[in-house]
């Protein structure tokens, strides 16, 4: 027993922790970005970072100060917005409408349900054995 008790036991400090030697690094980069003089790298990764841009549809867009705008400076044509806004009023108009149908239908079901469960309980008066 004074055996396994010796075998389970574990030195403390009775080896050593000795790791190898990491090997030397290689160049930092394999880019030669770093051998370019100062204007030809401005040229390469340019220094002023602007604005995110993209191109959709030939327009040119910029996200500045929150919004995407076109780049002559307006969010879209005035003719744009007034058609935009035409077709928005049309539209919010066809929803109303759709949503008045829909209140009419559900009155429609409910008046019939009704009439349907009143012509089932005069069914069952007249004829109580009906299963």
């Amino acid at each position: 027993m004074e055996e396994i008790k010796k075998s389970l036991r574990m030195p403390l400090f009775g080896s050593t922790f000795s790791p190898k030697k990491t090997p030397a690094r290689k160049a930092a980069s394999l880019s030669s970005l770093h051998t370019l003089d100062r204007s030809t790298r401005e040229i390469e990764l340019g220094t002023e970072y602007g604005p995110p841009c993209m191109n959709i549809g030939g327009q040119t867009w910029k996200f500045e100060e929150g919004q995407w705008i076109t780049e002559s400076g307006g969010t879209v044509s005035n003719k744009e917005m007034q058609r935009l806004k035409k077709r928005n009023a049309q539209l919010e108009e066809e929803n109303n409408f759709l949503k008045m149908k829909i209140e009419i239908l559900m009155d429609m079901l409910t008046e019939t349900t009704v009439q349907y469960h009143l012509m089932e309980k005069e069914l069952e008066d007249v004829n109580p054995h009906r299963t």
